[in-house]
C-alpha cells in the first residue's frame, strides 16, 4: 500500500471535483492495457489516495476501499455487481486492478450524487432562513430634531403617516419617538406638547438590526426590547426602518 501524507488543500466546487476524478479514472486505463503507461502503479495509487481524501474526506469508505483494492480485498467494501464469476482464471493482480477501477467509478458516482443534492439543500436552507429584513423595511428614514416640540413630532408623524420617527442631534441618530409615547406622555402625564421637547420623551439608544437578517429575528428583537419599531442597518449605517406593520403585511401576504 502506498504511503501517503495528509496535505491541506482548499475546498473546490463539486463540478471541478467530478472533473478531476473523471480524469483520474481515464488515466487509470493504461494499467488495464488500454494505452501506454507513463508512470508506475505505485505513483498512481499514491496520487489517487490523496485525491479521494481531498474530495471525499479522510473517513470516506471509498478511500478505505481503494486501499484494500491495492491488496485485492475491496470486494467487501463497495458494491461490485459486475465482478467476474469464480473459476474464470483471472489472476489476483488483474482482479486488484479491476477493483481499483470500480472504486474510482464509485467515487465519480458519489460526487455526482452530492452535486444533485446541492440545489435541494440550498432550497431548504432558504426556506428555513426566510426573507431578509431589508426586503420588507420602509426605505424612507424619517427623523425629527431632538429639540423639536412634541407637537411638531406628532404633526410630522401625521403628515408622513408613520408611527415613529428617529431622533437626531446635530451629528447622528440619538433615539426614537413613537406615537404611543406621545399619547402616553402627553395625555397620561399632562405634558404641554407645545413646550415639551422630543429629547425628554425619546427612547435611547436606537434599537437596530442588520438588514441581512431574517424577518423572524426582527420579531424576536421587538419582543425582547419591547418595541414596535427597529432601525435597519447595513455596514453600521441606518438604511431604513422596520415596524410591526411591515411584518404584519409580510405575514398577511404569506398567509
Amino acid at each position: 500500500m502506498a504511503v501517503r501524507t495528509t496535505p491541506s488543500k482548499p475546498r473546490v466546487s463539486l463540478d471541478r471535483s467530478i472533473e478531476r476524478m473523471r480524469k483520474q479514472l481515464a488515466e487509470f486505463a493504461p494499467f488495464l492495457g488500454k494505452g501506454k503507461q507513463t508512470r508506475s502503479l505505485e505513483e498512481f495509487d499514491l496520487e489517487t489516495e490523496r485525491l479521494i481524501e481531498e474530495l471525499l474526506g479522510q473517513a470516506s469508505n471509498l478511500l478505505h476501499a481503494y486501499e484494500y483494492a491495492e491488496l485485492g480485498e475491496a470486494a467487501g467494501l463497495v458494491n461490485m455487481t459486475d465482478e467476474a464469476p469464480e473459476g474464470t482464471g483471472m489472476d489476483s493482480q488483474r482482479q486488484s486492478l479491476l477493483q481499483r477501477g470500480r472504486v474510482l467509478e464509485s467515487c465519480v458516482s458519489e460526487l455526482e450524487a452530492r452535486r444533485s443534492a446541492e440545489p435541494m439543500k440550498v432550497k431548504i436552507a432558504q426556506t428555513l432562513i426566510g426573507p431578509q429584513i431589508a426586503e420588507h423595511m420602509s426605505i424612507e428614514v424619517r427623523s425629527v430634531s431632538h429639540d423639536a416640540s412634541l407637537r411638531q413630532a406628532g404633526q410630522l408623524m401625521q403628515q408622513w403617516k408613520l408611527g415613529s420617527l428617529l431622533v437626531t442631534n446635530s451629528q447622528s441618530f440619538v433615539g426614537v419617538i413613537t406615537d404611543s409615547v406621545l399619547a402616553r406622555e402627553v395625555v397620561a402625564k399632562g405634558l404641554d406638547p407645545n413646550t415639551t421637547v422630543v429629547k425628554t420623551c425619546m427612547r435611547t439608544p436606537v434599537v437596530a438590526i442588520e438588514g441581512g437578517r431574517p424577518i423572524i429575528d426582527a420579531v424576536r428583537m421587538m419582543k425582547e426590547q419591547a418595541t414596535r419599531h427597529l432601525a435597519v442597518t447595513q455596514d453600521g449605517q441606518i438604511i431604513g426602518v422596520i415596524s410591526v406593520s411591515n411584518i404584519l403585511r409580510y405575514y398577511s401576504g404569506v398567509a
